[in-house]
């Protein structure tokens, strides 16, 4: 072992009070550590109880659940959300480029970021907190979330979507979404003659009272299908799997529970959760209809990972 300082060799010099090899150089005769990798960061957890807290917030559980569960301090857990998160974000921006797909679902999914809007408008808050949507596109056939982007729903950020799923797709294909008016000129305009594009929109009923509206899903009444650019098949065009990944999201992340106070205060760690949740959907979560994980269906892996596997590859990038 070289001296970091003077790089002479240096011996064995006892252990640190965390059991940690020390090392003493002799000629300056500074002692040190070797420097070791950490996929935590600087965060002392065990890796053990790392996996036990993320396990559990990706199925489900609440922050203060899983406190109960694995006697990990509150801020301890949301600090490592935020890491793991974070790296998760990037581990995704980074393998998911020029992927090849057939059939893309987009859709947008609800929650609220400290408050809701109306709530927000009358106190004059900030960006940061109120309506929050998250837009996901899915590959219908391996069922890969391709891209997502958490944001408002707005015209800049559905052209930040499309450019996010631009980046992630390659070659040609089928592409529908439900009625967002910006889906019909930002789709066109970001893939130009590389999606066949259509748009189903569903029109919902009124009946029942308000409580029964508030507490059970809207009955569809009528879908119109709109052809908006390129040629796509009638045949295909759904958004079912999307919204069908809308409801694992819901009883995956606690965040998105509705009528719960689990809701995210910060929008970092709104973020976070959705990171972590979509690369644990796509890595490490064995799809029911696939009998594998959907980045194993689409190629981009050949096992299921482990928790611990996920959060050591996302620390690397």
């Amino acid at each position: 072992m070289e001296c970091p300082n003077c790089s002479t060799p240096s011996r064995k010099f006892g252990f640190t009070s965390h059991g940690t090899q020390r090392f003493r150089c002799d000629q300056c005769r500074k002692t040190f550590t070797p420097e070791k990798e950490n996929p935590l960061g600087v965060m002392r957890l065990e890796m053990d109880k790392a996996v036990s807290v993320i396990r559990a917030l990706v199925e489900g559980c609440s922050v203060r659940s899983t406190q109960r569960m694995t006697n990990v301090a509150k801020h301890t857990i949301l600090a490592l959300l935020v890491h793991v998160g974070s790296n998760c974000k990037r581990m995704l921006e980074d393998r998911l480029t020029d992927v090849k797909v057939n059939d893309i679902e987009g859709d947008e999914i609800w929650n609220f970021v400290g408050c809701k809007e109306r709530t927000k408008v009358a106190k004059q808050l900030g960006e940061s907190v109120g309506d929050s949507y998250t837009f996901v596109g899915i590959e219908r056939t391996t069922k890969l979330v391709v891209a997502w982007h958490l944001g408002k729903r707005s015209h800049d950020d559905t052209v930040t979507f499309a450019h996010k799923l631009s980046h992630a797709t390659s070659g040609h294909f089928q592409m529908t979404t439900d009625g967002f008016a910006p889906y019909k000129k930002v789709i066109p305009d970001t893939f130009g003659s590389r999606v066949d594009f259509s748009q189903l929109i569903k029109v919902y009923g009124k009946e029942g009272g308000e409580e029964q509206r508030r507490y059970s899903p809207p009955v569809v009444t009528k879908i119109d299908y709109q052809e908006i650019s390129g040629s796509p098949k009638h045949d295909r065009a759904s958004t079912s799997f999307v919204e069908r990944s809308n409801l694992s999201i819901r009883m995956g992340v606690r965040r998105f529970t509705r009528l719960t106070n689990g809701f995210s205060k910060k929008w970092k760690n709104h973020e976070a959760a959705l990171a972590l949740w979509f690369a644990y959907y796509n890595y490490s979560r064995k799809h029911m209809t696939l009998k594998e994980t959907p980045a194993m269906a689409s190629g981009l892996a050949d096992h299921v990972w482990t928790i611990r596997e996920l959060i050591e590859e996302s620390a690397k990038h």
